[in-house]
């Protein structure tokens, strides 16, 4: 008899959460080799300075895989730059009842909860397009979709998981579970003609962590990182979303920046020339301030590679942690540089 028959699935669930919630959510497959500069190039102007209360940033760690592992990230459009420590106790504005409700589905405890498919939930400084109260604007990454007027009742709530959240293929662990369980956990898309329309997010998107009430380190830098990403994009004539978020983990190794690079992009936001190599991909950087901002447009927005120094790690829509294949990456020039 298998433990998962004997147990209940919550208690099955949250064992297999202890013991592999650092698997990749959606496949352990290596894509082709991910460009990478190993540093960030010097700005070649002035770069606004952090203020002095900016400090305590741990510079000696290492940087890179300290991600969390996560499948999707729902970004909530709540037009605010800054939230209260937990977003999910938030009770005035509506969508800290669009937090707990989809919490209530995909994480620990709610019916779809699977810890092989962690689904991040955030707060955003985006506009918050919305009819009422009750309603929502949403933008979905790695999918690179944008839901406006999702209501936060449960029913809503839990298409929506259904829709665009759970997995479409699950983990092995999962074999002792039974056939209503396992689709409980699947991702089923035909059921998303019952929310809103969606529309595909075409331009690149980055979001800094601002998160002030949580780390006031992440609250100072945050909103200079946005207005001097800003400047630069709009310096080149490329459009982009750029937005203060909510908690995403590593307050120490901030600024933190997540920059979301959509499918089919081209290198300068141009028809023609070659795609960006990261399209479809979402990319985490640590430590970073006023100085690399320059560097990370150019070398990350328009030519298309990571920068070693700062990368903490990133996801594709296929579920590449491109973390664990660039240091993969790094182990095997090293070794081939030794031999040759």
């Amino acid at each position: 008899m298998t433990i998962a028959r004997v147990r209940p699935r919550s208690s099955f669930l949250l064992s297999i959460h202890r013991n592999f919630a650092t698997i990749s959510p959606r496949t352990q497959s290596l894509p082709k080799a991910i460009p990478w500069t190993p540093t960030c190039p010097a700005p070649t102007c002035t770069c606004a300075a952090p203020p002095p209360e900016f400090k305590d940033i741990d510079h000696d760690s290492p940087l890179l895989n300290t991600m969390a592992t996560y499948s999707e990230q729902v970004v909530l459009c709540t037009g605010q730059s800054d939230w209260i420590s937990n977003i999910a106790e938030e009770k005035d504005q509506g969508w800290g009842e669009f937090v707990r409700g989809l919490r209530g589905v995909v994480g620990r405890g709610g019916d779809a909860f699977d810890p092989f498919n962690n689904v991040m939930i955030t707060a955003s400084s985006l506009p918050a397009e919305k009819t009422s109260k009750n309603t929502h604007s949403a933008l979905l990454f790695p999918s690179f979709k944008k839901v406006d007027g999702l209501s936060h009742d449960k029913t809503t709530l839990s298409t929506f998981a259904t829709a665009f959240l759970k997995s479409r293929t699950l983990h092995s662990a999962h074999n002792g579970l039974s056939r209503k369980q396992k689709d409980a956990l699947l991702r089923d898309e035909s059921v998303a003609s019952q929310l809103p329309p969606t529309e595909d997010i075409k331009e690149v998107t980055i979001l800094i962590c601002g998160h002030g009430s949580r780390d006031d380190r992440c609250g100072i830098i945050g909103p200079i990182l946005q207005s001097t990403f800003q400047s630069q994009l709009d310096n080149l004539g490329i459009p982009a979303n750029v937005a203060t978020i909510s908690h995403i983990g590593g307050h120490k190794f901030a600024g933190n920046v997540i920059l979301y690079v959509p499918p089919n992009f081209r290198v300068g936001c141009l028809q023609k020339g070659e795609e960006n190599a990261l399209s479809g991909m979402g990319i985490w950087y640590g430590r970073v301030l006023p100085e690399h901002v320059e560097g990370i447009v150019q070398e990350t927005i328009v030519k298309g590679r990571v920068i070693g120094e700062l990368l903490r790690g990133g996801v594709s829509q296929d579920g590449v942690n491109v973390g664990r294949v660039l240091e993969e990456q790094i182990r095997r020039e090293k070794v081939k540089r030794m031999v040759g």
